[in-house]
């Protein structure tokens, strides 16, 4: 039996060929790895793919024996800091399952050279949604993940060719980018960038109108997909995430162009499609290099 663990934004998901949970980040400060026996009896598990954070201090798959920090760079910066995801990849750790961590995509990694304007594309649970949309759909596609922020994805010929990450173009509801009234406040000392950041989707930047706010995120997920498309025309288009069915419609109409949709399980189904071929022998996945 293999596992993938999606550490989200706001819930831990935990999947398995046969079955799967969440909890929240703040349940998941709770969590042991006895916990794992809610999939099946921990004796039978193979392997764990896992994510945490951003993961950008390492570009392989890699073993969680050779991973320092817990693969990133700084806890600072982007993001919310609650302690579950610490929590989870601790006891998986401490557990001795065999166990691999996703990188996400950042300037170390195998990805077009020219998104590395930017320090950091991606982070690793959105590897799991590119793996499985790619088994559905073929070696060429966007993604498009909506949903506290908005991730969307390239891949070529089986290879990961960039992404754009939440702080740089789409809002999702409660994560964008930095707008000049943002930097403002943030100059101002009114709050912190990661403040700012947070405070940045359409649920904060918008009216109370959740028709306006979904087209506007179902406007800036197509923008994203449109940009991609520009590098590989012929490539399928999904969306996942909590918004992907409401924002569906609009993305195909805006696109001209059928749209998969996936649900918020998407990551954590791919990661445990990645467990199981990492640790059947494959040596590479989307382009990133395996270290076991």
């Amino acid at each position: 039996m293999f596992i993938g663990i999606d550490h989200g934004t706001t819930a831990m998901r935990f999947a398995s060929e046969t079955g799967r949970f969440k909890l929240t980040r703040e349940e998941a400060t709770g969590f042991t790895a006895a916990d794992l026996g809610r999939l099946c009896p921990t004796d039978e598990i193979e392997g764990i793919a896992l994510c945490y954070s951003m993961g950008d201090n390492f570009s392989k798959i890699t073993d969680i024996k050779k991973i320092k920090n817990r693969g990133v760079v700084s806890r600072e910066g982007a993001g919310k800091h609650i302690g579950g995801g610490t929590k989870v990849f601790d006891e998986i750790k401490k557990s001795g399952i065999p166990t691999i961590v996703i990188p996400g995509l950042h300037r170390g990694s195998p990805t077009d050279p020219r998104f590395k304007a930017y320090s950091h594309q991606s982070s690793p649970e959105k590897i799991g949604i590119a793996y499985a949309v790619c088994h559905d759909l073929g070696d060429d596609v966007v993604v498009s993940d909506a949903s506290s922020n908005t991730v969307t994805l390239l891949v070529t010929a089986g290879r990961l060719v960039g992404a754009f990450d939440a702080c740089i173009f789409a809002p999702g509801t409660r994560h964008g980018a930095l707008d000049v009234d943002a930097i403002r406040r943030v100059d101002a000392g009114e709050c912190t960038a990661n403040e700012a950041f947070q405070r940045a989707g359409v649920d904060y930047t918008l009216p109370e109108d959740n028709n306006l706010r979904i087209r506007t995120v179902a406007m800036f997920s197509a923008m994203e997909c449109a940009a991609l498309l520009l590098l590989n025309s012929r490539a399928r288009v999904a969306l996942a995430g909590s918004l992907a069915p409401l924002i569906a419609p609009e993305v195909k109409s805006l696109l001209g162009a059928d749209v998969a949709v996936y649900d918020e399980w998407c990551a954590s189904r791919g990661l445990t499609e990645i467990a199981c071929d990492v640790f059947s022998g494959t040596h590479e996945i989307l382009g990133l290099g395996v270290d076991l």
